[in-house]
């Protein structure tokens, strides 16, 4: 707006200029340099305008700098323990070791033959008797203290084993023998029995008494 007022002050200035020089003859104003000073004019208030015009730069942020330690993020360092073993003992086998009922097999023994009471021998009901069997050491092992004769099966009859007499060697006889009491109930009974060594193992064939109770 501003600059359109000065044009037409210049303009209004011109003519009255043209007006007063043909009444009292003055030298005619050149109508070029009007031209120029108005386009100057114009030239210097559109330049103003547009210096005022002219925005501010906007103030750039300064960013504060910042130590490079405070830029490094520390690093955490994971320290990871590795745990014992701890290594457990295979356990080992046990290892049974049987016992031999021979007494590492050394023990045996067989029957060589009756010495009292053959079979079938006729009994009262009740009666005491004693049993005495021959029979030999067939092992490798004596036989002493400890040794005895032991109840197989069959009928007991009370029968109590008399202790070893004597030491017997390998392949020795010796006479054993039990003391029986006959069943008060009339039949035919029959008791088995055989050698035992100092552990208690048996051994040895088995003898037997047979008796007939009338």
């Amino acid at each position: 707006m501003k600059t359109k007022s000065v044009i037409l002050l210049l303009i209004v200035a011109f003519l009255l200029s043209a007006c007063g020089a043909s009444e009292t003859g003055t030298p005619t104003v050149d109508v070029n340099q009007l031209y120029t000073a108005a386009a100057e004019t114009v030239i210097a208030e559109l330049t103003q305008t547009a210096a005022a015009s002219t925005p501010t730069e906007k103030a750039t942020a300064t960013s504060t700098p910042v130590p490079e330690e405070a830029t490094q993020v520390p690093t955490s360092v994971i320290v990871t323990e590795t745990p014992s073993i701890t290594e457990t003992p295979t356990p080992q086998p046990t290892i049974i070791v049987e016992t031999s009922p021979t007494d590492q097999f050394c023990d045996n023994a067989v029957w060589v033959g009756d010495v009292s009471v053959q079979d079938g021998t006729e009994m009262s009901p009740g009666q005491s008797f004693e049993k005495t069997w021959r029979i030999r050491n067939t092992g490798t092992c004596t036989w002493g203290s400890g040794y005895n004769l032991v109840f197989g099966y069959g009928e007991g009859m009370n029968g109590q084993a008399r202790a070893l007499d004597k030491i017997v060697s390998p392949e020795d006889t010796i006479e054993v023998t039990v003391v029986f009491t006959a069943p008060l109930t009339t039949g035919s009974y029959q008791s088995y029995w055989r050698m035992a060594n100092t552990a208690g193992a048996n051994f040895g064939e088995f003898f037997y008494v047979d008796i007939v109770v009338r």
